[in-house]
């Protein structure tokens, strides 16, 4: 944030960030970083949508409302389908196994 010139004839100038009232001078180079800090809150928004992709229930930068919980339905219907293919495969390779006499 910049200053605020409080007495400009005598070269007074207030920082609202601490509070301290100075004497302005002609040396010191002043460079206002609100931009800068713009760009950090827009980066910010990304590492934390970037931290929400690893927990199936947290909600992402460009998601629909109410979708939240997506990943977290998804990962339970893909866990069953794999594992009903799984245990058909295994029934089978016993219903095999009991039919040849092995078991």
């Amino acid at each position: 944030m910049s200053h605020i010139r409080v007495v400009p004839e005598m070269h007074l100038i207030l920082d609202p960030a601490t509070g301290v009232i100075a004497t302005e001078r002609d040396d010191v180079v002043e460079y206002s970083l609100d931009g800068v800090s713009t760009q950090i809150d827009e980066l910010d928004k990304i590492v934390t949508d970037m931290m929400n992709q690893l927990s199936p229930t947290a909600p992402l930068l460009n998601m629909f409302p109410g979708r939240e919980k997506a990943s977290y339905n998804a990962g339970i219907v893909t866990n069953v389908f794999y594992g009903a293919i799984l245990g058909f495969i295994v029934s089978f390779l016993l219903l095999i196994l009991r039919k040849l006499g092995g078991i």
